[in-house]
């Protein structure tokens, strides 16, 4: 009888221990929706990737696409006009209308500091104007296999502009191949001279892992997003703990949950042996 009792207290307490050492068994993720990928495309954390929402900003990867394939000259000058003002949310814009940029200035502008009239003028400029952009989008989508994405406008300020993580992920993995977009969605700060008579403007980020070096990520592509109906949005393709991701987190609250939910996906990677995580 005192040896089973001591076989168990050992037992128990080597049990303990093991599960206090243990990680834990997903990262607490704040974001509503969240799909993280590996290199090879397997599953790192999954939450809810198939349910569809507003996607905000997240949109300007999708416009710098379409902008892109139609092998436009970059070096054009593109101006702004009413017709790129928001009538939606009546954002503000530091562009002012008249401003005038070159068409790579234009997209560095949309991706790095989400500027709202950059990425319309980007669609106005296309052939065939807007609708014709817009239509381009949503077959680029489907070409690309986005089933549960709809696209409604160039600058994610109209809420009908839906997907979901997983269709995301692939989005983020086709920008990927833009060497274009990874430059403009990662570039720091970047200073810029759209009316002749006035100073030049600087315009930063808005990335806050880029904006203040972390030295916990190396980001290769990235893109933040945020309205009321889409709340805080971020995706990344990046590396950390060791691990080269494509990261999607999508109606987050708070200025920071996107982060610290990166932070939190980091932290499980490097003390987790699991591949999967599907958090609920």
């Amino acid at each position: 009888m005192r040896f089973i009792l001591l076989t168990l207290m050992v037992l128990l307490t080597s049990e303990g221990f093991a599960a206090a050492q243990a990680p834990a068994a997903s990262p607490r993720l704040l974001s509503r929706y969240a799909l993280v990928l590996d290199e090879e495309g397997h599953v790192l954390v999954s939450k809810k990737p198939d349910s569809v929402a507003s996607i905000a900003s997240v949109t300007k990867l999708m416009t710098a696409m379409v902008a892109l394939d139609a092998n436009p000259d970059l070096d054009e000058i593109l101006t702004v006009t009413a017709d790129d003002r928001d009538n939606l949310k009546h954002s503000f814009s530091r562009l002012p209308i008249g401003a005038q940029l070159t068409r790579r200035e234009t997209l560095m502008l949309a991706l790095s500091s989400s500027e709202n009239r950059a990425a319309h003028a980007l669609s106005r400029y296309y052939p065939g104007g807007e609708p014709a952009f817009i239509q381009a989008m949503n077959q680029k989508a489907a070409a690309l296999g986005m089933t549960s994405s709809r696209f409604r406008d160039p600058t994610g300020l109209n809420p009908g502009n839906i997907s979901t993580a997983r269709d995301l992920a692939l989005m983020v993995q086709a920008a990927a191949q833009y060497p274009l977009i990874r430059e403009a969605s990662t570039t720091k700060s970047m200073q810029v001279r759209p009316m002749a008579q006035r100073k030049p403007m600087q315009y930063k980020v808005t990335n806050r892992f880029l904006r203040s070096n972390n030295p916990n990520w190396t980001i290769y592509l990235s893109k933040t997003g945020f309205t009321d109906e889409a709340g805080r949005c971020l995706v990344m393709h990046a590396k950390a703990a060791g691990k080269t991701m494509t990261i999607v987190l999508l109606s987050s609250t708070g200025r920071q949950t996107p982060y610290g939910d990166s932070d939190r996906i980091r932290n499980w990677l490097a003390k987790s042996n699991q591949r999967v995580a599907s958090v609920r």
